[in-house]
């Protein structure tokens, strides 16, 4: 039995694929600055760090409030046609559920938004707590973003640990005293993983599951 009472998971490129979401939205945004639509590998390389951070990528500064507004308001029209769930992330969450672990979503994608994903995706229930961005004041990596989703859920960092898909997952981990367990099917590879100070990459949830919680899923 492993030692963890709380688990957190990052949501986009660890429980949930929506790159295509995100594609389409950029896709849509882009030529409305006259720039040109993005592959699904630029766009995959520019997030993690929230909407404003991605979004630096295409635009120039002073274009991002406005940009990021547009991208927004196309997103919640098309939020619920085309994210999955990776393979293991309902049977993973709700073998922790059911082992009375606290369960929750840490995220700086929109809080509003990611619910709603979730609960199409038909896990929310079985996740105790599900945090993003304008929930708080604050956002991934900082160490009060995840001190704030550990006083809602009623646990502490000395029996965390997070599930995610990039170095900027482990900065928040580390930011907060606390392991940071890796998977390859987000925005970066293992080499890349591991120049991060990763100790823990696997290909997937279920490799996860069993390597870090004694889970066969």
């Amino acid at each position: 039995m492993h030692a963890f009472r709380t688990v957190l998971f990052d949501l986009d490129g660890t429980l949930v694929d929506a790159f295509t979401t995100l594609h389409r939205a950029y896709c849509h945004i882009l030529p409305q600055f006259g720039l040109p639509a993005p592959t699904a590998l630029e766009v995959r390389r520019a997030v993690g760090g929230g909407l404003e951070k991605a979004m630096s990528h295409f635009v120039s500064p002073e274009l991002i409030a406005e940009a990021c507004r547009a991208h927004v308001a196309y997103t919640e029209r098309i939020l619920l046609e085309d994210p999955v769930l990776y393979d293991g992330a309902a049977e993973l969450v709700g073998a922790l559920h059911a082992q009375g672990v606290k369960t929750g979503v840490l995220t700086n994608k929109i809080g509003e938004h990611a619910r709603a994903v979730l609960k199409h995706l038909g896990i929310a229930g079985q996740l105790d707590l599900i945090l993003g961005a304008r929930d708080c004041a604050w956002r991934k990596p900082a160490a009060e973003f995840t001190a704030e989703a550990l006083r809602r859920m009623g646990g502490d960092a000395a029996h965390c640990c997070l599930v995610g898909d990039s170095p900027f997952d482990l900065t928040t981990a580390r930011n907060a005293g606390f392991p940071c367990f890796c998977v390859t099917t987000g925005t970066h590879d293992e080499p890349a993983l591991r120049a991060a100070g990763a100790l823990s990459v696997h290909p997937n949830l279920r490799a996860l599951a069993a390597a870090e919680f004694g889970i066969a899923i």
